[in-house]
C-alpha cells in the first residue's frame, strides 16, 4: 500500500496545504514557493510573465502581497488591467499551485507603509536605481545604484506594495498511485471547491 500525504483525497485538506506552502514562501527565502512567476497583460493585450518575490500570504483574507517599482511595466500593466496570475512548483513536494486575482497597488497608504518598514535595507536598493527600470541603456552597467541607506531611502517614492485578492486557487499533486487536482474559487461571493481530472 503507498502511502499517501493527508491531504490527497480531502479537498479542504488540499486547500490547507495550499495556504502552508505559500506561507512558507513567505518565511523561507530558498523555498520553491518564495518566488512565483507572475502574469499580467501587456499594453498589446499579450501576456507578460516575470519572477517576483513573495512577501505576505494570508489565507483568512485570501490574500498575496508582493512588491514593485512604481516606475516598471508591471505596475503599469496592473494598474491598466489588475487582473494576474500566479504560478510556483515545488519539484520535491512535487506541488503546483496557480492563482488567479485581482491586484491592487498601494503606495501611499498603510499598507505600504508597513511594506516598506518591514523592507530590508538590501531590498531597498532598487527602488532608487536610476534610470527607471526596463529604460534602455548603452551598456549593462550604465545605471546608478543608490550610494547608501539614506539615499536608498529615496526610492520610497517609488515603492508599491502589491496586494493580490484570490478569487482562483489550483492546487496539483503529482503522485504515481495517481495525480491529485482541486479546484477553489472564490467569486461573485460564493466559494467553491471542486476535483479536477488532472
Amino acid at each position: 500500500m503507498t502511502d499517501h500525504p493527508p491531504f490527497y483525497d480531502d479537498l479542504p485538506g488540499c486547500l490547507a496545504e495550499a495556504w502552508l506552502r505559500l506561507g512558507e514562501g513567505v518565511a523561507q527565502r530558498r523555498g520553491a514557493f518564495h518566488t512565483p512567476a507572475l502574469a499580467t497583460t501587456g499594453r498589446d493585450g499579450a501576456p507578460r510573465l516575470r519572477t517576483v518575490v513573495l512577501r505576505g500570504a494570508d489565507a483568512a483574507a485570501r490574500s498575496l502581497r508582493f512588491h514593485c517599482d512604481a516606475r516598471s511595466d508591471k505596475a503599469r500593466e496592473i494598474a491598466r488591467d489588475p487582473r494576474v496570475a500566479l504560478h510556483a512548483y515545488d519539484a520535491g513536494a512535487k506541488i503546483q499551485l496557480r492563482v488567479e486575482g485581482a491586484a491592487t497597488l498601494h503606495g501611499d497608504d498603510a499598507v505600504a507603509e508597513a511594506a516598506w518598514a518591514a523592507s530590508l535595507p538590501m531590498s531597498r536598493v532598487g527602488y532608487a536605481t536610476a534610470p527607471a527600470p526596463g529604460t534602455p541603456i548603452p551598456a549593462g552597467d550604465a545605471y546608478a545604484l543608490p550610494g547608501d541607506a539614506a539615499q536608498a531611502q529615496g526610492g520610497r517614492a517609488h515603492f508599491r506594495a502589491v496586494v493580490v485578492a484570490v478569487a482562483r486557487l489550483e492546487f496539483l499533486y503529482l503522485a504515481r498511485a495517481g495525480h491529485r487536482r482541486a479546484l477553489f474559487t472564490w467569486e461573485a461571493g460564493a466559494a467553491g471547491a471542486t476535483w479536477l481530472a488532472p
